[in-house]
């Protein structure tokens, strides 16, 4: 039987809400603003198999958090669907008592292939990375010339499969900002919310400089003007985009302004890094370990209480600081592929 939640909060008094499992470090892309080709090439080491959570640790991390009030969950990469017989992952953290939703991040090229069997496991909903509707500067950005159209084909599956899909964009002002019109009207014809995503200094390797950022508003203004746009409220606390509809339409757009609009304040995510260590946010330094407190035999309770220790002194707020002086915001983070999005 599952333990009454606790519900546990932070020193800035976020409740503990979502948890991010990466099942993976590995991807089958080299996009540059997360696993630039040069630096996570042929010779790049990727993490062995016995230092991976197994499916039953996983699920074990699950169960543990939900008594501490999480109730969503998102599977996350490198790419996941690169986890071999990651279907019955999901199904086994659908049977967990409490979870009342699984959701996915992917770049989609495998997902056409597995839709079907992720959505006969309990997976809910599907987010897909793409970039651009153009084969070749798609094929560009993820550094390993995968065409969109092949994305596309995921997504078509995903939905097929009854998975409700959205789409993220990450926009790179001289790299992909000619492609904010023609994704909006492409995913609005077809149904699919597509949320476009301010490009962010994760990890350590992409080069990033705030002159490549294209602010949320400009976005907005520029789709505005052919499509007019009118703002949404906010589905549930701690929702990271900003929702905009379609003027007398069901259809909507979603913004990620980390850069310009940071939403630290309201952030509910833990995640749990490819080999078991917990960050509290996408920009972390440090983590703290749960892999060997599993494989060392310690109690539910153990675990639970050295989650509840790391979230309860947790004060990170790195996109509400980005641009000041303070201290320590220069320190090596950990990187995206070890922890999703």
């Amino acid at each position: 039987m599952q333990e009454t939640n606790r519900h546990i909060y932070d020193k800035l008094k976020r409740p503990l809400r979502d948890l991010r499992l990466s099942v993976t470090d590995q991807c089958n892309f080299r996009c540059r603003y997360c696993m630039p080709e040069e630096l996570f090439g042929a010779d790049y080491q990727f993490l062995p198999r016995e230092k991976l959570l197994t499916f039953e640790e996983l699920t074990r991390i699950t169960r543990i958090f939900v008594s501490l009030g999480v109730e969503k969950i998102r599977i996350t990469g490198g790419e996941p669907l690169m986890r071999r017989e990651l279907p019955e992952l999901i199904r086994m953290i659908n049977e967990v008592d409490g979870v009342k939703d699984i959701a996915m991040t992917t770049n989609g090229s495998l997902l056409a292939k597995h839709a079907q069997a992720l959505k006969a496991a309990g997976l809910r909903r599907v987010t897909v990375s793409l970039d651009s509707l153009d084969d070749k500067r798609f094929g560009e950005m993820n550094g390993r010339g995968f065409k969109a159209s092949h994305v596309l084909q995921g997504i078509e599956a995903a939905s097929e499969a009854g998975l409700d899909v959205k789409v993220n964009m990450v926009v790179q002002k001289g790299v992909n900002d000619q492609d904010v019109l023609p994704m909006a009207k492409y995913f609005r014809e077809r149904g699919h919310i597509l949320r476009f995503i301010e490009y962010m200094d994760v990890g350590n390797t992409n080069g990033w400089r705030l002159d490549q950022v294209v602010p949320s508003q400009e976005i907005v203004r520029l789709i505005n003007a052919e499509m007019p746009l009118e703002p949404v409220l906010p589905n549930h606390y701690g929702e990271v985009a900003s929702r905009y509809r379609y003027q007398g339409e069901t259809g909507e757009i979603g913004l990620i302004s980390s850069v310009t609009q940071a939403f630290c304040s309201t952030c509910t995510r833990m995640r749990i890094s490819a080999e078991g260590q917990m960050f509290g946010c996408l920009f972390a330094v440090e983590g703290a370990d749960l892999r060997e407190p599993l494989r060392q035999g310690r109690s539910d309770e153990e675990i639970r209480d050295r989650i509840t220790e790391f979230w309860s002194v947790r004060e990170e707020r790195y996109s509400e600081l980005r641009l000041s002086n303070t201290p320590g915001l220069k320190k090596k983070k950990v990187e995206m592929s070890h922890i999703g999005g």
